[in-house]
């Protein structure tokens, strides 16, 4: 057997290691699916009217325009799952077992990011369901749903190197669960939950150039029909670089550990 077959074997052990865990565990997992619900729900039917006022169409208008910005926040909420998890792992030796093991060394960090990725994409479909069960109502072609499940799928990968990353970094998995926290802020000071315009001039100039605005941005576009311009352009390129520069931190603090 090459040594890609055996990678990839031992890739696959460590996701379905991953995936197990979190059925063993689904407290975590349900939290992290029910937190961007409670918050959707609520901004909907208790700010909704109102915002959606300033958007020209009620609350109708409201849960199409703030859906993309609840989704990246359900993507953030998960990353710090995914952290805590890599610190324990780090922590509690199991990380030191498996180096004694002729195993790949890839596949340890393989598995914390596929088994999350796909964690995430789940919780993204579950928000997705709950906004159309409340209103939500996209345009979009088959395409165009592919175009941004893409786009998503893209984001997802890179946060979810960087939680690996923060996680190892991390002394303690309770100083994890705090680290990935800044991220679920970024679609508040985006244009997750209002458009940037109605921003104070500093605000909006951080709203419109920080890494979350075009990402929403475009996939608001694909699903709704609004103009994209050149931001999926950008939010591709975010997500490129953000997961390149936090792969390559990952890795060099796993070899190092």
């Amino acid at each position: 057997m090459t040594a890609l077959a055996l990678a990839a074997r031992d890739s696959s052990t460590m996701v379905r290691r991953q995936l197990k865990r979190l059925l063993r565990y689904p407290s975590m997992t349900v939290q992290l699916v029910v937190t961007p619900v409670v918050i959707l729900v609520l901004f909907v039917y208790v700010l909704g009217g109102t915002l959606g006022s300033g958007l020209g169409g009620g609350r109708a208008a409201y849960v199409d325009y703030v859906v993309p910005g609840i989704l990246l926040m359900a993507a953030a909420t998960a990353a710090t799952g995914t952290a805590v998890m890599v610190a324990t792992d780090m922590s509690e030796g199991i990380v030191a077992r498996f180096r004694t093991m002729r195993i790949s060394r890839a596949s340890v960090l393989t598995g914390h990011v596929v088994g999350s990725v796909v964690q995430q994409l789940l919780g993204m479909a579950v928000v997705v369901g709950v906004a159309l069960a409340i209103g939500f109502r996209p345009n979009a072609t088959p395409v165009e749903w592919l175009a941004a499940i893409g786009m998503l799928t893209l984001f997802v990968v890179a946060i979810t190197w960087l939680s690996v990353a923060l996680g190892m970094k991390s002394p303690t998995p309770e100083a994890a669960s705090n680290a990935p926290m800044p991220l679920i802020l970024l679609p508040f000071l985006g244009s997750g939950f209002v458009p940037t315009d109605s921003m104070p001039t500093a605000l909006r100039w951080f709203a419109e150039y920080q890494p979350f605005t075009p990402i929403m941005e475009t996939v608001r576009g694909l699903l709704l029909g609004t103009p994209i311009g050149h931001d999926a352009a950008i939010a591709v390129a975010w997500c490129l670089g953000i997961g390149a520069v936090s792969y390559l931190w990952a890795k060099r603090t796993f070899d190092r550990a």
